[in-house]
């Protein structure tokens, strides 16, 4: 669905007017491709083992801490995607100019990038990549593509209660939210709350914990395809590099925990 989505959009939107827009604590301003290509502190950057396109890449990027004007480390960002993707995101590592990177991608049209499959949109117009991901424990939810907007909103707890675990929740459900907030909030909701528009609610009506017994939640979430053979399913599996065996227990942990606790959207 997501592609489908996103083939038609890219076949509306001439890739010569794409805009990319701001909403910073100082302010919104509007960038489009030719702008971007021409900052000055745009870059030829190549990008190993890319998310998306699981090879070696190279952009035209421009730093987004460049593009990051009166953000602080200590507040968040969101980054839209045409098809509704919403990447929570930590100013922090954005900001960073050592260790794991953050890059703005920009597709010029004149040496347009490839397809994403066979029938499929680019990446582009704009796509966040990063230089040495691993030293920040950078996830694939954390490498949105066909972005629209990015904007600063107050932090994930405070915008939804509704996915808040019990006040005396365990440090490993607690851990697990985190886990929720990074691997899972950008395409699925829970409990009705969340800003993504095209992924499941994770609670409502039910949870999967509910009614994937033993360890066919864990087999799913490492391979999708392994448990439901779907050509057209977009649910990325998360490999033991992404999330550890430790990190998925947390995650499901705050599943279950989350069962517990529906509150009607």
């Amino acid at each position: 669905m997501r592609q489908a989505l996103l083939a038609l959009l890219f076949c509306l939107t001439p890739l010569h007017a794409a805009e990319l827009t701001l909403e910073l604590p100082g302010g919104t301003r509007t960038w489009d491709t030719v702008a971007l290509l021409a900052h000055p502190k745009a870059q030829n950057v190549t990008i190993a083992d890319d998310v998306s396109y699981k090879k070696t890449m190279a952009y035209r990027a421009v730093p987004l801490a460049a593009l990051l004007e009166g953000v602080t480390p200590d507040q968040h960002l969101q980054a839209v995607a045409l098809d509704g993707f919403a990447a929570e995101l930590g100013a922090a590592p954005l900001l960073a100019t050592q260790g794991a990177r953050a890059w703005l991608a920009i597709e010029d049209p004149d040496e347009p990038w490839p397809p994403l499959a066979r029938g499929k949109p680019s990446a582009g117009p704009f796509y966040l990549v990063w230089t040495n991901p691993r030293a920040g424990n950078i996830g694939p939810e954390q490498w949105p593509f066909q972005v629209a907007r990015i904007r600063y909103l107050p932090a994930v707890a405070e915008r939804f209660p509704a996915l808040l675990p019990a006040a005396d929740a365990g440090a490993e459900v607690q851990a697990g939210f985190a886990q929720f907030q990074k691997n899972c909030l950008a395409c699925h909701r829970l409990n009705g709350a969340g800003d993504a528009q095209f992924g499941p609610d994770l609670n409502i009506p039910h949870n999967p914990t509910e009614y994937l017994a033993g360890d066919f939640l864990p087999r799913y979430i490492r391979d999708p395809q392994s448990l439901r053979r779907w050509p057209e399913g977009k649910m990325p599996g998360f490999s033991k590099d992404v999330l550890s065996d430790a990190e998925l227990g947390q995650l499901i942990g705050y599943l279950r925990h989350m069962a517990g606790r529906k509150v009607a959207p």
